[in-house]
C-alpha cells in the first residue's frame, strides 16, 4: 500500500467508497455522496490523500475542511477518513491518518477534530490510538432515517504546532 495525494484521477473512486460509508449508516447523517465538484471545492486541497494498492486501486481516502473561516481558527480543521469496505482490517484508516496528522501539522495546523457515531467502534479505536481525546458528545444532534443519532466529539491537538 502507498499513500498519495487525492486528485481528480481518484474521483470515481473516491466517491464510490464515500457512498459505500454512507450506505452502511455509520459514518455520517449524508444519504447520498457530493459530486466531485462539490467534493473537490469543499476540502483543502493540502491535505487530501488516498490509499492505492500495488495495482493502484484506491483502498481509501481522507481529507479535511476547515471549520471556519475566523482567522482565529485557520490551524483548526474537520476531516474525514472512509475506507473501502473490502480493504477494512488492513492499516489503510490508520495510514492514511497518520499521513493526514503529517501533513497539517507540517502546515501549522494545531488541532484536526472530527465527529463519530458512538456505533462506530472501529473509527473511535483508531482515533484514540493516534492521540484523539473525546470532547464530549452531541446528543440527539441530528436524524438519520428517521432516528436521533449521537455523534462522539474528537479532537487531537498537536504536540508541534504552538
Amino acid at each position: 500500500m502507498r499513500i498519495t495525494a487525492l486528485t481528480a484521477r481518484h474521483a470515481d473512486d473516491v466517491i464510490r467508497i464515500y457512498q459505500l460509508g454512507i450506505d452502511g449508516r455509520l459514518a455520517t447523517f449524508e444519504t447520498e455522496a457530493p459530486t466531485w465538484a462539490e467534493f473537490d471545492a469543499s476540502r483543502l486541497s493540502g491535505h487530501r490523500f488516498v490509499a492505492l494498492d500495488d495495482d493502484g486501486v484506491v483502498l481509501g481516502w481522507i481529507a479535511v475542511t476547515p471549520v471556519s473561516s475566523r482567522r482565529a481558527y485557520a490551524g483548526v480543521v474537520e476531516h474525514s477518513v472512509y475506507v473501502d469496505p473490502r480493504a477494512r482490517g488492513r492499516g489503510v484508516g490508520r495510514a492514511l491518518l497518520e499521513t493526514l496528522i503529517a501533513s497539517t501539522e507540517a502546515a501549522g495546523i494545531w488541532t484536526i477534530q472530527s465527529g463519530v457515531f458512538p456505533e462506530n467502534v472501529a473509527s473511535l479505536a483508531l482515533h484514540r490510538r493516534l492521540g484523539f481525546r473525546e470532547v464530549g458528545v452531541r446528543q440527539r444532534v441530528a436524524q438519520l432515517d428517521g432516528r436521533w443519532r449521537d455523534v462522539v466529539l474528537l479532537e487531537r491537538r498537536s504536540a508541534v504546532v504552538n
